[in-house]
């Protein structure tokens, strides 16, 4: 008994018996999760902020168009386009390119006689729309008497955007401007919750969409016929915005 005893009390059988309970616990225990093992990661500190830059747009963009009943498709086809080719011709000889010239539509509609049974088509409707790009904002006016006064008696809306170039210009100062007020959002916050912030570890970026301002133009182009020498209102494109928000993620020590 005493010779067991010393056995038990030699360091170097303490020290194998726990290897070995080890090796048993490993192989025969239950599993220990390995986020209790490991140390856990903090929540990072997440700051968003919006930055803000305007430009004065240098399209403006009209919606342009002719529109005819009559009791023959061929006659009213006709009359359509014979409009349509001065009117394109009109505006090539304003200064405008012909790749600023888009047709946005071409419509046929038959018209009812609803007063019988059944009903029957007594005439018929065509409709045809141009998109007409101009960057020379002095020949806007002009451009709407021309398409008045050569046949034109439906106008869309005037509305106005920023060339791409310009664009990127603006949304980049936008942008540091959003990210800057994010660095001292989170330089502030830091230092009220009295920690140090780390690398970034995330951006992201979200783009406001393009929202040209707008202008209706309806019978005050005198859109009535083509007889009539219209005069335009003067026409302001005013200045776009545009909005860059960004979220940043900082790792907090």
């Amino acid at each position: 008994m005493n010779d067991c005893c010393k056995i038990w009390r030699n360091p170097i059988w303490a020290v194998i018996v726990f290897f070995v309970f080890l090796f048993v616990y490993s192989k025969f225990g239950p599993n220990i999760p390995i986020s209790i093992l490991s140390q856990q990661k903090g929540e990072p500190l997440i700051v968003t902020e919006t930055g803000n830059a305007t430009a004065v747009p240098d399209i403006a963009n009209i919606m342009v168009g002719i529109e005819e009943s009559g009791g023959s498709i061929s006659t009213v086809q006709n009359s359509v386009n014979q409009k349509s080719k001065s009117l394109v011709e009109a505006f090539k000889k304003l200064g405008i390119a012909e790749s600023d010239i888009k047709t946005q539509s071409y419509n046929v509609y038959p018209e009812y006689d609803y007063r019988v049974s059944p009903q029957k088509v007594n005439g018929y409707r065509i409709s045809t729309t141009y998109l007409v790009k101009i960057k020379d904002f002095d020949k806007i006016n002009e451009a709407i008497v021309i398409a008045t006064n050569t046949g034109a008696n439906v106008i869309g809306n005037v509305s106005f955007e920023v060339n791409d170039e310009t664009k990127n210009k603006v949304l980049t100062q936008a942008r540091e401007e959003a990210v800057t007020k994010a660095k001292e959002k989170a330089q502030s916050l830091a230092k009220a919750a009295g920690v140090t912030l780390g690398k970034i570890i995330n951006i992201t970026e979200d783009s406001s969409p393009i929202r040209p301002y707008p202008l209706t133009a309806d019978k005050a182009f005198g859109l009535g016929g083509a007889e009539t020498i219209v005069e335009t209102p003067e026409i302001i494109p005013g200045e776009t915005e545009f909005t860059v928000t960004v979220s940043v993620s900082w790792e907090i020590r």
